[in-house]
């Protein structure tokens, strides 16, 4: 089964520059330990939420609006892929990504094929 963990950051590491080198070091390794694992496709990680546009059409009319339209707390970090035997093998995986450590959380979800 294929599924999608999308990484949701929090904001326990919205200060990155007072982070201490050692805790700094601690997230690259998670991040490095996690890109390694078989049958993961790692994604890309996004900009930050303030960056983004959110697009909704009412009335035929499309509406452009700054910023994400969730929660800062709950934007959208990054994403990868992973095929696993089971979904138990999926969430063990999404434990080990360091943005369920800091604040943040990890979702899973299986992936429809077609």
């Amino acid at each position: 089964m294929k599924y999608m963990l999308l990484i949701h950051q929090g904001t326990a590491l919205d200060d990155w520059e007072s982070l201490s080198q050692d805790v700094k070091n601690e997230i690259y390794a998670g991040y490095r330990a996690v890109n390694e694992t078989p049958g993961l496709t790692p994604g890309i990680q996004m900009q930050p939420p303030g960056s983004a546009s959110t697009v909704r059409v009412q009335d035929g009319e499309t509406l452009v609006t700054d910023g994400p339209f969730a929660e800062t707390k709950e934007a959208l970090g990054g994403y990868c892929f992973y095929e696993a035997d089971s979904l138990e093998a999926a969430l063990e995986l999404a434990a080990r990504i360091p943005a369920a450590r800091f604040g943040g959380a990890v979702e899973v979800r299986a992936l429809i094929e077609r």
